[in-house]
């Protein structure tokens, strides 16, 4: 094993003592975030999905306990806006589990929602976006805590980038973080182009996430030198011949310096992958896949993943409301 020490390249910002997470019972200080599955899903629905919908509320309350278990604290919940995110479920089993929990507002790609529902909002997805990050969910419901947005395969339709043009004055309105879909990993370049070039978005504001999905090693250098957070999510998939190669991506970005931009999620998206009909779940993100980054990468390194960098990531400077 290679000993990456925690240290190994700059170190993380330093967080203004104003900044705090937005969690589903409140603001939060970034510390108080902990061992964090910073992607994930307890309620999704999707037209691309049918018959997998994660919609029981009791299965998600299991999973959650199933995570604290193995000792996780957090979990960022990336279901935006239309996908049944089920949000006034949140808070309880957040308040039941002990495990925080921060929801998303945003839009996903058009392929996941009715024309119908896309001409409905079309008109002012900021406004919407920013409603649900300061005044609440459905207007009664918790307030989200990130925009999650999405880019297509190797590129970026109409609808994207209309989604991410309204993600992007919502950030520039609230302090906000922008996760981003990348499909099968890829396009990450020609997102940080659009949000933080034409859009003049924070680099340090936008997260890449299923990085794992595409183990282009310049394309995971470039976007970490741009100052994004990279999001590495979804271990032990099948269907992902690249899971095999995580160990070797994460140990060139902490070798080149970058070990304070890498986050890890689990983004389990279907009820069968849940760990307690069977799945990974939740629960593998903090066993066996922890131990397996750790043989390559050191415990301590691997610890900075799930708690210094989400820390940092999801943390904002929110701006004033009402």
């Amino acid at each position: 094993m290679v000993n990456r020490a925690p240290s190994d390249g700059p170190a993380a910002p330093a967080m203004h003592t104003a900044r705090s997470v937005r969690t589903v019972l409140g603001d939060i200080g970034p510390t108080g975030l902990g061992v964090c599955n910073a992607h994930d899903h307890l309620f999704l629905r999707s037209p691309q999905l049918p018959g997998q919908e994660l919609a029981d509320a009791e299965a998600a309350a299991a999973e959650l306990n199933a995570f604290r278990a193995a000792g996780g604290a957090a979990v960022i919940q990336w279901t935006p806006y239309g996908m049944g995110r089920r949000a006034a479920e949140l808070p309880r089993l957040a308040r039941e589990s002990g495990v925080r929990i921060v929801a998303a507002t945003g839009l996903h790609q058009a392929a996941h929602y009715s024309p119908e529902l896309l001409a409905r909002v079309h008109g002012d997805l900021a406004g919407l976006f920013v409603t649900e990050l300061t005044e609440g969910i459905g207007g009664t419901g918790p307030r989200a805590g990130m925009i999650k947005v999405a880019g297509g395969f190797h590129g970026l339709d109409r609808h994207a980038r209309h989604t991410m043009a309204a993600a992007a004055e919502a950030q520039r309105a609230t302090g906000a973080a922008i996760g981003v879909h990348l499909e099968l990993g890829t396009g990450a370049l020609d997102v940080l182009d659009l949000l933080c070039g034409t859009l003049a978005v924070p680099p340090d504001r936008v997260i890449l996430g299923h990085l794992n999905r595409s183990p282009d090693l310049v394309v995971h250098r470039t976007a970490a030198e741009a100052g994004a957070y990279l999001a590495f999510d979804g271990p032990s998939r099948a269907h992902h011949a690249t899971d095999w190669r995580l160990p070797e991506a994460l140990a060139a970005l902490a070798d080149a310096g970058f070990g304070d931009r890498i986050l890890l999620g689990g983004d389990t998206t279907t009820a069968a992958a849940r760990s307690v009909n069977g799945g990974p779940g939740m629960p593998y993100l903090l066993g066996r896949h922890r131990e397996r980054l750790a043989r390559t990468l050191g415990k301590d390194l691997v610890a900075r993943f799930l708690t210094a960098n989400p820390a940092h990531a999801f943390a904002a400077d929110w701006a004033p409301t009402g």
